[in-house]
């Protein structure tokens, strides 16, 4: 069976790891996590990262070569089943010797829940292995917000979580881990500290986005919740779900609304139609269009906080 790493205290080492003679084979989920992972390795290794660009996270059918990387890999740092169910079903049933750190589930991990009236659209997010009519009419639901990777915070968390992860497994190595993961957190800082100056004049600015997936960003810096068009990234929503959201963009003076990378832009300007908000460009919280090595995490934040702040900062 699958063995889950999840430390008793935020500086507590994990159960024991098979030690060797260099890093394990590690696999990771999804970019951002790759990045924060490849940051620790540095030069002692690279991540396999199983989704491409562009992927659905929370629906994706593995390659036969994946599946085999996955059977041989030694450890798996992911964000958890509420983001990628098919993963912990694929990780139980090939990896034998496989170690798993399902980074949502440290207990240090700043974790939000989605507010009432979110609809079963969001349930795949969740670990729900229900099928559902995604062009259904919306129903409520709630759970843990799976995107905990856009709160800087959290990478920060995750960095030192994942320089303990890959000392246990390789001893030798610990002390480039650690400082590995100390100059990527400092860099991650800087980031905050650019975001929290550039997005603190619009606090108060009203904006809708694709699906709802930014709230830890939001909370973060201090930016108003969002107009969700989409309660899912797999969904279209009804036709009374668009009337219902044409109806809070007025109420609310939406300022701006952002489509998302890799999604339709269409649907969110159907959502405008007839209202005083613009176009954003799309926001990325994968960064799909940046290169993925250590220094994508950070961009990825930057490119979040550019997006708000070139639409939210224009009269």
């Amino acid at each position: 069976m699958i063995k889950r790493l999840i430390p008793l205290g935020t500086l507590a080492f994990f159960a024991a790891l098979p030690a060797s003679a260099q890093p394990p084979a590690v696999i990771t989920d999804i970019a951002p996590v790759g990045s924060l992972v490849q940051a620790v390795m540095g030069d002692l290794g690279t991540p396999e990262v199983l989704l491409p660009a562009g992927s659905n996270p929370h629906q994706y059918q593995l390659r036969p070569s994946q599946a085999r990387a996955l059977q041989d890999a030694g450890l798996l740092i992911w964000v958890g089943p509420e983001l990628t169910p098919w993963l912990a079903r694929t990780s139980e049933n090939l990896g034998a010797n496989l170690q798993s750190l399902p980074l949502l589930a440290l207990p240090e991990t700043h974790r939000r829940d989605y507010g009432a009236g979110h609809d079963d659209e969001h349930a795949h997010e969740h670990g729900d292995d229900h099928d559902h009519d995604h062009e259904a009419e919306d129903h409520a639901h709630s759970g843990t917000d799976s995107h905990a990777w856009i709160d800087p915070e959290n990478g920060k968390l995750w960095l030192e979580a994942i320089a303990h992860a890959l000392s246990e497994a390789d001893p030798e190595n610990a002390a480039t881990y650690a400082a590995n993961a100390k100059a990527a957190s400092a860099g991650i800082d800087e980031v905050t500290s650019e975001l929290t100056a550039e997005l603190a004049p619009l606090a108060s600015a009203q904006y809708a986005v694709f699906h709802d997936a930014y709230g830890y960003f939001s909370e973060r810096f201090g930016l108003q919740p969002a107009v969700a068009i989409s309660l899912g990234d797999a969904s279209t929503p009804s036709a009374a779900r668009l009337t219902e959201i044409r109806a809070q963009i007025r109420d609310k003076q939406v300022r701006c609304a952002f489509p998302e990378a890799n999604h339709d832009a269409r649907l969110v300007d159907r959502a405008i139609e007839g209202t005083d908000a613009r176009l954003g460009e799309p926001l990325d919280p994968l960064g799909s269009e940046l290169p993925l090595d250590a220094a994508m995490y950070p961009q990825m934040l930057r490119g979040l906080g550019k997006t708000f702040a070139e639409c939210l900062g224009k009269p």
